[in-house]
């Protein structure tokens, strides 16, 4: 896909984009793990919303 950008704009913001602090190691996406932090978000409220109507009812 070609730039929109002027070349001396696009040549800023390779610059840009090429510096150090914008150069960060991040470590792999885990599918898995947001899964299963979803889920047990999900269970926990469950278990929170049942034991709170036992308490109010």
């Amino acid at each position: 896909m070609t730039s929109r950008l002027n070349p001396e704009d696009q040549q800023r913001v390779d610059q840009y984009l090429s510096a150090p602090q914008h150069q960060v190691e991040r470590q792999p996406f885990r599918v898995w793990r947001l899964l299963l932090v979803i889920l047990l978000s999900v269970v926990a409220l469950g278990i929170l919303s049942r034991l709170l109507a036992r308490l109010v009812l």
